[in-house]
């Protein structure tokens, strides 16, 4: 299920925190989304949209080619 601001919730956050204290959210990407717009979201800086690239590295080999439905770590 997503919220408001397309965060999945529930089961899908499961073993989506790290370790240590932090928290990492996850993001279910909606059409018409790149990293930088989503970094602009999350962080107040759209440059900062290597660091959801570098944490979804698994999922993504390229920055510029995200889909929809795809869930992102958002570290």
């Amino acid at each position: 299920m997503l919220n408001e601001e397309g965060i999945a919730g529930g089961a899908g956050m499961e073993g989506a925190a790290g370790g240590a204290g932090k928290t990492e959210r996850t993001y279910v990407v909606q059409s018409g989304d790149t990293l930088s717009k989503i970094a602009k979201q999350y962080y107040g800086d759209a440059n900062k949209y290597m660091d959801i690239f570098n944490a979804n590295k698994d999922k993504l080999s390229d920055p510029d080619k995200i889909q929809v439905g795809q869930e992102l770590i958002i570290p």
